[in-house]
């Protein structure tokens, strides 16, 4: 059999063994109950919150100053601000944002950390040297505290409270991918694919990341509950989200002079905020599990 025959037919084995892991892997999660209503309750919160018009009774800055403050009714089932604004519209409304920033945050987390790992694993010596100490520098400052440094210093835009968000957090997923990747050069299909003269880049690209990315994939999930929460915490003290744009961290922090006479300012932010991070929590968990049946209990 002439070489680009073998070439072939190693292709298809290898395609056939991914497909064969998806499915098994696919097969896993549906079996877990817990995961599966953490992916059905988030993908809810996702639909409504993108298709807000629908949902949403009245728009985010609508106000009605006959009901200003006013306690949950059938007109208002999560009360108003003291705008007389439907806070149950502005949460609607306000998800986009805080979502957005969840999924981009931990986005831009995983590629930096992909990039960054596969570099430092893949090319050893002087630059695995100089990512590592880089990585030793940021990851000295707590992450909250350098999402305030880059907010202050950026300003409260978007991409910056993006940005603010995910930089914390690319240290740690550059040592992880870093470790996956030197364990997986030690394995035969690496070898063989030196054998056959494919350069760096190619073996970075076509052979470590693919086989190295299930635990990034894990930690993007459950890293877009934590962004969630980190956005929210920004927004609270002044730094994400400007009013009047809605947005969950921002309303709570809106609604705080008021926990005393109207806690439903402060209650409903706050019970969006849980459930919808307690919902990635539990589809990241099943994830886990489903990636690696090892760690089944």
């Amino acid at each position: 059999m002439d070489k680009p025959a073998v070439m072939q037919l190693k292709k298809d084995i290898s395609k056939s063994r991914k497909d064969t892991a998806v499915r098994q892997t696919m097969r896993r999660l549906s079996k877990n109950k817990s995961a599966m209503f953490g992916a059905i309750l988030f993908g809810a919160i996702v639909i409504i919150c993108v298709f807000a018009p629908v949902f949403a009774p009245y728009g985010p800055n609508d106000l009605d100053l006959t009901s200003i403050n006013s306690f949950p009714t059938l007109k208002h089932p999560f009360g108003t601000d003291a705008l007389g604004r439907d806070c149950m519209s502005r949460l609607i409304y306000g998800g986009r944002y805080s979502l957005a920033m969840g999924f981009a945050g931990s986005i831009v987390g995983i590629v930096g950390g992909t990039i960054g790992g596969c570099v430092a694993g893949d090319f050893s010596g002087r630059t695995d040297s100089v990512i590592m100490r880089l990585c030793d520098l940021v990851a000295a400052i707590p992450g909250q505290l350098l999402s305030i440094i880059i907010s202050c210093a950026l300003g409260s835009t978007f991409f910056n409270t993006v940005l603010a968000l995910s930089v914390g957090g690319i240290p740690f997923q550059i040592r992880l991918l870093r470790a996956n990747v030197l364990r997986a050069r030690q394995e035969e299909y690496i070898e063989a694919a030196q054998a056959y003269n494919c350069g760096p880049i190619r073996i970075m690209f076509r052979h470590l990341m693919p086989n190295t990315i299930s635990p990034l994939l894990i930690n993007f999930t459950m890293g877009i509950g934590g962004t969630i929460m980190g956005a929210a915490g920004l927004s609270f003290i002044g730094l994400g989200v400007q009013p009047p744009t809605p947005e969950w961290g921002a309303m709570l922090s809106a609604g705080r002079n008021y926990i005393r006479q109207y806690p439903h300012l402060i209650i409903f932010p706050g019970l969006v905020i849980m459930v919808t991070v307690f919902a990635v929590n539990l589809f990241g968990d099943g994830l886990r599990d489903a990636l690696d049946p090892k760690m089944k209990h």
